[in-house]
């Protein structure tokens, strides 16, 4: 059995513990989605776009790509909220939203647990730093998965869920990784779409939320996820 396999199955323990810091302080969401944007947009432009770009191999390309995400997710999210604009309705269309971008992100640890895989077919020192910049990402992702759930349904049982959906991703990712091949220009097409999927969740509906009103704990913390990222980036580029 391929070690990326049970290295994988780690970050399922990272995923969960990020998630749980999040149910954990979920009273003071605002707060916490203050870090989770920061997370978010900085995955997008410093670990995701750069892969997307050097796979698709075509600046112009991967740009419209990005594009196509952040529209996409606009005009999904749209037609959810618009749907119906009856109270309930609307607060049915919010859950419904709140499960669209769970279900990117999720996505994106699937594609995380992928890398895994396709980084340790190459050799075991790639695979070990794509496996230290994942166990990274999928911690945050917990957090972001759980806190994007709260922020648009307000129910502890979907956050739950969908964390539990997020932590399993990496690991069936990596069982793929391990077992079939991809291009890089077809990996990197899929990456650069997610990279706009999360630069419209983080842009458009975390940070405002977070800083909606004027607080200096929340800037720092936005500051400290994009840090943090930079920091687990330039690590698994050694």
């Amino acid at each position: 059995m391929s070690i990326a396999i049970p290295l994988a199955g780690l970050t399922v323990l990272a995923t969960l513990a990020g998630g749980r810091i999040g149910l954990r302080f979920s009273n003071h969401l605002e707060t916490l989605l203050a870090l989770t944007g920061g997370v978010v947009v900085a995955i997008a432009l410093l670990d995701v776009l750069p892969e997307g770009i050097e796979g698709v191999g075509n600046l112009d390309q991967a740009t419209a790509l990005v594009a196509a995400g952040f529209l996409a997710f606009f005009f999904a999210e749209r037609l959810l909220v618009l749907h119906d604009r009856e109270e309930a309705a609307e607060a049915l269309s919010s859950e419904r939203v709140g499960i669209l971008g769970a279900a990117g992100l999720s996505a994106h640890s699937f594609l995380d647990g992928l890398a895994i895989g396709f980084a340790f077919g190459v050799d075991s020192a790639t695979g070990f730093l794509v496996f230290i910049a994942v166990i990274g990402h999928d911690f945050a992702d917990g957090l972001n998965t759980v806190s994007y759930v709260l922020r648009r349904s307000g129910s502890r049982r979907t956050a739950v869920k969908w964390l539990t959906i997020d932590a399993l991703a990496p690991l069936a990712g990596a069982i793929v990784g391990s077992q079939v091949a991809i291009s890089d220009q077809s990996l990197g097409y899929v990456l650069c779409v997610y990279c706009g999927i999360f630069l419209y969740i983080g842009a458009s509906d975390l940070l405002p939320e977070a800083h909606s009103q004027a607080s200096w704990a929340r800037v720092a913390l936005t500051g400290v996820g994009f840090a943090v990222i930079f920091a687990i980036t330039r690590l698994a580029g050694i």
